[in-house]
C-alpha cells in the first residue's frame, strides 16, 4: 500500500495529512511509516526555523522530536504517531529512555522532552491531535522531577528490584 502524503499545506495552512497512512501491521508498513515520519519532521524542522529559531535550536527540537517519534512510537511501540494514548510520552521519559540508554541524563531527557511538546504543539496547530491531548502531553513532558527521580531510582536498583522499578512505570500494554 502506498501513502498518499503530501507535505504540502492548503491554503488554510494546514498540512495534507491522512492519518491512516501511519498506521503499521507489516514490516514494508513500518518501511513506509519511518519515511513518512522523516518527512513530517522536516516539515516541523522547516516551521521552527520559519519561527525565528536558529538552526541549531530548531535541530535540536526536531532531534528530540524524531528520537521519540521514530525511535519510540513507530519503531518500539508500532503505534500510529497520530494515536492520543495518555502516558506514551511518561512511558519513554520514565521508562524506555533509561533503559535504553547508556548514561540517562535529566538535562538531555529535558532537551527531548522539550522537541516532543514542540512537535506535539505543530501537530495541535495543523489540527491534527485535540487540544485535549496536547494538555495530557505538556502535563508529561513538565514532570522533569518525576523522570530525575526515575533515573535516580534505576541506578539504585540492586538484587531483582527492576520488576518494581518497571511496574511503576510498565512499558507492558494494559
Amino acid at each position: 500500500m502506498s501513502a498518499s502524503y503530501d507535505t504540502s499545506m492548503n491554503r488554510t495552512g494546514e498540512l495534507k495529512i491522512n492519518k491512516k497512512d501511519f498506521d503499521q501491521e507489516t514490516l514494508d508498513d513500518s518501511l513506509r511509516v519511518d519515511r513518512l515520519c522523516q518527512d513530517i519532521l522536516r516539515c516541523f524542522y522547516d516551521a521552527l526555523l520559519e519561527g525565528g529559531l536558529s538552526p541549531e535550536e530548531a535541530t535540536r527540537m526536531a532531534n528530540g522530536a524524531d528520537y521519540y517519534i521514530r525511535d519510540f512510537v513507530v519503531d518500539n511501540r508500532a503505534r500510529n504517531i497520530f494515536d492520543e494514548r495518555p502516558g506514551l510520552v511518561r512511558q519513554f521519559a520514565a521508562n524506555w529512555y533509561i533503559v535504553s540508554t547508556i548514561e540517562p541524563d535529566v538535562a538531555q531527557l529535558g532537551q527531548y522532552l522539550d522537541g516532543i511538546l514542540a512537535f506535539y504543539r505543530y501537530l495541535h496547530d495543523h489540527k491534527l491531535v485535540s487540544a485535549r491531548f496536547l494538555r495530557q502531553v505538556e502535563q508529561e513532558c513538565g514532570d522533569l522531577a518525576f523522570y530525575e527521580r526515575r533515573i535516580e531510582e534505576f541506578w539504585a536498583i540492586k538484587g531483582d528490584g527492576y520488576v518494581a522499578w518497571e511496574k511503576a512505570c510498565s512499558l507492558k500494554e494494559d
